[in-house]
């Protein structure tokens, strides 16, 4: 079935130069500071960053000695340390092939990642993305298993590439005698980390973490503040009468 949201369309190994300065934290201490960084699309869905290895703290980088054999050429392994802040096998240092000095870090190595001054969650952003939160008067009622579990005609609908369109919707428009409170949090690298999130038992049954809301979303996404949403491929959503087509599951 065809999906109805446009698709990642960046192909595999595309680069592009990195527009804005990059930093990474560790231990409290910033280990690399770049604005000469480099997208490469490992995926098609986002990039990841190629630092320049001389833009990383010299004093913070473990060489481990080992030669890896890789996709876009050979590279020395490299930890990272900070005091008694240690974490090996962090990322690599190109010496051969296109990306010849270029330094690729895991992004869980680091303890915050900054584009800017503004911090960013999970993987870089994707310039060719476009997250949109855009106020409606579209009807959304929100169902799991024959159950209402929330109904609004002043939703705030989030289109972000790739992703299915999700309905944020105001809390006095949601039925929380039906949700439970998860522990659950999730972060998102444009709209920031949830601070809210629910379950649902319907009918006896369970369903894990159908429900999320940002409190404090980023800057851009500032409309959906407070505002509940529903995972699409979890619930039945019907959109002025219609209902939808669950998507397959997506990250």
């Amino acid at each position: 079935m065809t999906a109805d949201f446009p698709k990642l369309i960046v192909p595999v190994d595309h680069t592009e130069p990195v527009p804005r300065r990059v930093r990474a934290m560790l231990g409290g201490r910033t280990v690399l500071s770049t604005t000469r960084a480099v997208y490469l699309w490992e995926s098609p869905a986002y990039p990841q960053y190629y630092i320049p290895a001389e833009d990383l703290d010299r004093a913070a980088v473990v060489d481990e000695d080992h030669v890896q054999r890789l996709k876009h050429g050979s590279a020395r392994r490299i930890g990272l340390r900070v005091g008694d802040v240690d974490r090996p096998a962090a990322g690599r240092i190109y010496t051969d092939g296109p990306v010849t000095g270029l330094a690729r870090l895991e992004w869980d190595s680091l303890d915050a990642w900054f584009e800017e001054d503004e911090q960013v969650f999970v993987h870089p952003r994707n310039p060719y993305s476009r997250v949109d939160a855009l106020r409606s008067t579209r009807t959304v009622r929100v169902s799991l298993d024959g159950v209402i579990l929330a109904g609004s005609s002043s939703p705030v609908l989030v289109f972000e590439t790739g992703l299915p369109t999700r309905y944020y919707l105001n809390r006095t428009d949601v039925d929380f005698t039906r949700l439970e409170a998860s522990p659950t949090r999730s972060s998102c690298p444009y709209k920031g980390r949830t601070t809210d999130s629910w379950s649902a038992r319907i009918n006896g049954t369970a369903h894990q973490d159908i429900a999320w809301a940002y409190n404090f979303p980023t800057a851009a996404l500032t409309p959906i503040a407070g505002l509940v949403a529903f995972y699409n491929e979890k619930v039945d959503i019907q959109l002025d009468g219609r209902v939808l087509d669950r998507p397959s599951a997506t990250a």
